[in-house]
């Protein structure tokens, strides 16, 4: 499961782009969010982001937001 790290997210778009299961979604204020629903645990997103901003949680850490 990944998040993205709102405070390192340049807010390039290229993780949108590179997923493929369309799990990122622009935001009205332009962040991104993953959609854990969504989301294949593939690490696309993780890989090409060029600021490291997404993180792998644990399933604990995401119930807890």
């Amino acid at each position: 499961m990944f998040r993205i790290n709102q405070e390192r997210c340049s807010q390039c778009g290229e993780c949108q782009e590179i997923c493929p299961c369309g799990a990122i979604e622009q935001q009205a204020d332009d962040s991104f969010m993953i959609d854990v629903e969504a989301c294949a645990d593939c690490a696309a997103c993780q890989s090409v982001c060029p600021f490291e901003a997404i993180d792998e949680i644990s399933n604990d850490e995401n119930e807890a937001q």
